[in-house]
């Protein structure tokens, strides 16, 4: 299920980048083509800074990861105790990691679309 997520990520950030490349090629009119280019970086802006935001969240949640599994070694609980805790705290893991790496896939494709829109600008 993880790589099914990476592979819709992937799908739907490339099916964006196709959508921005076609519209910027098929717009004629140098100013009409700037306008669009700016409005898909402003839009490429948002979505940039909602992903690096989110490392920030991931930061703070492994933090809380090892000072879960710190806790849980002190707590002197059972043994099926421990192992739940052992259980969620891994599940939280794969689920940041799988986190993180999805936003590095909007970010590398956020990258593209910028590079694409400011060569449009420039170019004439």
């Amino acid at each position: 299920m993880k790589y099914l997520s990476y592979a819709y990520r992937f799908i739907s950030n490339f099916a964006f980048l196709a959508l921005v490349y076609f519209s910027l090629n098929f717009v004629g009119a140098y100013q009409q083509r700037a306008i669009v280019a700016a409005l898909v970086l402003a839009y490429a802006g948002m979505r940039a800074i909602s992903a690096l935001r989110s490392f920030v969240f991931f930061k703070a949640i492994e933090k809380l990861e090892l000072e879960a599994r710190r806790l849980g070694g002190l707590a002197g609980e059972g043994p099926s105790a421990v192992s739940s805790r052992k259980a969620v705290v891994k599940d939280v893991v794969e689920q940041r990691q799988a986190g993180e790496m999805k936003s590095y896939i909007d970010l590398l494709f956020l990258g593209i679309i910028v590079v694409l829109c400011i060569a449009k600008i420039v170019a004439n």
